[in-house]
């Protein structure tokens, strides 16, 4: 049993309101719908501003615990945030939920951590700005751990650098320190730095280094994020979305290299019909009426006017996509199934209502999600497909979303594995099929470049000698005594 002078510090730190040990409040860490091994955290604590954060990590190297950072609520699908070790406390951020700041000129929000997309979007929708945004989040989802997490955003056309939205942040690493990143770092305060027109907009430095690489991806593993900024569009004043669907996902390519190196869309993905269903159904029944009547793939494309010119805009936009779509053989379309361009639009810049759309089919979902390039996805699929159904599984019970990143370059391949959570065959076998699909996968060069759960040893120990050994240098500068959630990635 750990020294109750630590929880003492705590109750110090955080005041007694903020610290928690009861049964039930440790049991929604211990657990989420991952497939990693539950273990109850010795506490769960709410830090409410950046000094606190500081002298939580200073207080676990001194009491010797572990602390793993938590800003975005349940559901929780990825066992990024439950412990491996014994004596680590949960550091659950969600009551840091300001938004900073809000600069149109810029192009970009300042945020701490708890902030979710439900509160964000319509914040800066008032100012006249969108958020480059992943595929529905849930209404819990913080903007900033979406960030760190490298989570796609479903407008490539925005998408410059595979570590955007992130611009700049203000961390506390593992020695204690508080570091700021970007344009961030100075010279002068925020506040100096504010009235002398700077904007912490650049990512890049101080200097030639650029800290926030290692922050992200990392699952905490390296420090405590406490506020970044994230990069923003104009909200557009008119908008239209098109749909293109198909039997194949090989009669999308030509289209969508085409569509994308043009830069004529602002988002761009492909669903399968099990994934678009439960997007826009929230009952098992209804998702399976949907499914059946759908065309086996959906790619969605939307276009977008701005000022006084919107129509104009919209008007050379929609005759560039439907040149090119004739050129290449597809069919645009508004309308298909019942399904009209302007429901889906509705979807595009919220969070997810409950219940979160990937739990909607059978109450459990399991990601195995990769980057590759758009015209290898055809073949990765196959190839999933293909061990499914060795283990009973139909390639029309999971779900596929195919996300273009960085203008085109390369793009996320997700396959979601549905189960229902309390069929233990179901559970084993979708554990199975999450572990043995993505082998198979690894094997044919599928690049897991954000692994979670289990699977991350397996990617780990593909991965190059000097890889690990690199990264486990980085860890031993920023975070020597291994309080950031340890056990993690390839940190022991």
């Amino acid at each position: 049993m750990v020294a109750e002078p630590f929880f003492d510090k705590l109750v110090e730190i955080v005041g007694r309101s903020n610290v928690s040990r009861e049964p039930e409040v440790l049991d929604e860490y211990s657990k989420d719908f991952s497939f990693a091994s539950p273990r109850t955290p010795y506490c769960v604590v709410w830090p409410r501003n950046v000094d606190t954060v500081s002298r939580l990590v200073e207080s676990a190297g001194k009491y010797s615990f572990s602390l793993i950072a938590v800003s975005s609520g349940k559901p929780r699908l990825r066992g990024d945030t439950i412990p491996k070790v014994d004596n680590s406390v949960i550091v659950d951020l969600s009551k840091m939920n300001r938004i900073l700041r809000v600069d149109r000129k810029n192009r970009m929000v300042m945020v701490e951590p708890g902030v979710t997309f439900t509160q964000l979007v319509s914040e800066a929708n008032k100012h006249g700005l969108r958020l480059l945004m992943p595929l529905l989040p849930k209404a819990s989802k913080s903007v900033l751990a979406s960030s760190l997490e490298r989570e796609p955003v479903t407008m490539p056309k925005y998408h410059w650098d595979s570590s955007d939205p992130l611009l700049c942040t203000e961390a506390v690493f593992g020695t204690g320190d508080v570091f700021r990143t970007g344009a961030a770092a100075g010279p002068g305060s925020l506040e100096e730095q504010l009235e002398s027109g700077g904007a912490q907009k650049s990512p890049m430095g101080p200097t030639q280094f650029d800290p926030f690489r290692i922050l992200q991806g990392a699952q905490g593993t390296m420090g405590i994020v406490t506020w970044a900024t994230i990069k923003c569009e104009i909200l557009p004043e008119k908008r239209k979305l098109f749909f293109v669907c198909s039997e194949t996902l090989d009669d999308f390519l030509d289209f969508s290299y085409s569509v994308l190196k043009r830069r004529l869309g602002d988002e761009l993905f492909i669903l399968n019909n099990m994934n678009l269903a439960a997007i826009l159904r929230k009952k098992r029944e209804e998702i399976l009426n949907l499914r059946r009547v759908f065309p086996k793939w959906i790619l969605i494309l939307c276009i977008s006017g701005h000022g006084k010119l919107a129509d104009d805009e919209l008007e050379y936009l929609e005759g560039d996509i439907t040149d090119i779509s004739q050129d290449t053989g597809v069919n645009l379309v508004s309308e298909f199934e019942g399904v009209s361009s302007d429901e889906v639009l509705g979807l595009l810049d919220k969070s997810c209502e409950e219940p979160y759309w990937k739990l909607r089919f059978r109450g459990g979902c399991q990601e195995l999600f990769f980057l590759t390039t758009l015209d290898k996805t055809p073949v990765f699929f196959d190839t999933f497909t293909s061990v499914a159904q060795k283990e009973g599984l139909s390639e029309e019970d999971v779900g596929v979303y195919i996300q273009p990143l960085v203008q085109g370059c390369n793009c996320h391949c997700e396959f979601d594995i549905y189960y229902d959570p309390s069929d233990t065959s179901e559970v084993n076998r979708a554990n199975y099929l999450y572990m043995k699909a993505g082998e198979v996968l690894l094997k044919e060069e599928a690049f897991f470049s954000r692994p979670y759960g289990p699977f991350t040893e397996v990617v780990y120990r593909n991965c190059a000698p000097e890889t690990v050994s690199a990264l486990r240098k980085v860890k031993s500068i920023f975070d020597p005594n291994n309080l950031m959630n340890p056990g993690k990635l390839c940190f022991g």
